[in-house]
């Protein structure tokens, strides 16, 4: 049962080939690194202070502070991961430029995402906004709602598409590469696999956390093979998720090959169980087993985002890319 941990490939000591040193650019990377980390830490109180000022509105729904934690809990979390990453890269840290160039490309395609789907979001968003009491008009004319969809295209765009480019070409630079690794010669936890298993590695120890919230925050409400369970239930499939994906995330890391057939099975069984339970069954009555006020439910149904058979349709469009990923990483693993 108690396996030894693999050794991990000791760093070539031959000499590197030529590179241009890139201290300079590890040195305005980190800053800005860590300004990103600043602002991220920022919407901590603007997400409070905006929820004491909608509860202060007439007619507002009463305040659900558990709906909040986990909001709060990630930008705290990003915040200090983007800090603790900055000062990596500015003592020019092999593990540092790995995980930011991981980081960086999870934030591109997350934001290809954003920028594809917000759009459509913004624009339901703002049509179904209250009429004027005033008035008896939309809030914002159509106009400055298309003025409001393309300025937020254009933001999201630069903020999550054009951004992390720029991390990308930077820290997948050979020479950045080299640069790290001859101002850190120490071999680093990030060398033990390659990156692309390392970056699926890192993704399912963060699902670990995040499942063993949810219970706490009484969102633990999964689709489970046509129904919705919550309550003990619902917590007790938290938690062997949070052990599944622990399992198979130290397993990949070590190059097991078990991991990757752990993933791929869960996340077969997983795809199936979201199929068959929102064929059935509308995404508004999660919302309700998760405690959200009725008003926000009715806006979120007005949206019609994810109404009908679209959370289908949405779990098989983030399925099929995530199976396509683990084919192209089988090739690193070790046959067994």
């Amino acid at each position: 049962m108690n396996e030894p941990i693999p050794e991990i490939t000791p760093v070539e000591t031959t000499a590197l080939p030529a590179y241009k040193n890139r201290s300079t650019g590890l040195l305005v990377f980190g800053i800005l690194t860590l300004l990103l980390g600043c602002l991220a830490g920022l919407f901590v109180p603007l997400m409070l202070f905006g929820q004491m000022m909608a509860a202060k509105a007439p007619n507002a729904p009463p305040v659900n502070h558990a709906v909040m934690l986990p909001g709060m809990a990630v930008y705290g979390l990003l915040a200090v991961a983007l800090v603790w990453l900055g000062i990596g890269s500015l003592k020019a840290r092999r593990w540092a430029r790995a995980l930011l160039l991981i980081f960086s490309w999870s934030w591109l395609i997350m934001g290809i995402c954003m920028t594809v789907f917000m759009p459509f979001v913004m624009s339901k968003a703002f049509a179904n906004l209250p009429p004027n009491a005033k008035t008896g008009q939309p809030a914002m004319p159509p106009g400055a709602i298309t003025g409001m969809v393309i300025g937020m295209t254009l933001f999201f765009f630069v903020a999550f598409v054009l951004v992390p480019t720029l991390w990308i070409f930077f820290y997948g630079s050979r020479h950045v590469k080299a640069t790290c690794e001859a101002r850190d010669p120490v071999t680093r936890w990030t060398d033990a696999c390659p990156l692309p298993v390392l970056a699926l590695c890192l993704w399912t120890w963060l699902a670990v956390p995040v499942m063993l919230v949810m219970p706490l925050t009484g969102m633990a409400v999964m689709p489970l093979f046509g129904v919705f369970v919550s309550g003990l239930t619902g917590s007790l499939f938290c938690l062997v998720i949070a052990a599944v994906w622990g399992m198979a995330g130290w397993w990949l890391y070590r190059l097991d090959a078990r991991g990757w057939w752990l993933i791929l099975i869960a996340m077969v069984l997983f795809t199936v169980s979201a199929l068959l339970t929102y064929a059935h069954h509308d995404i508004s009555e999660l919302y309700q087993l998760q405690g959200l006020p009725q008003a926000q439910i009715d806006q979120i149904q007005k949206m019609g985002l994810f109404t009908g058979n679209r959370m289908s349709w949405f779990t098989a469009l983030f399925t099929l890319p995530f199976l396509g990923y683990l084919l192209f990483i089988k090739k690193y693993l070790r046959k067994n």
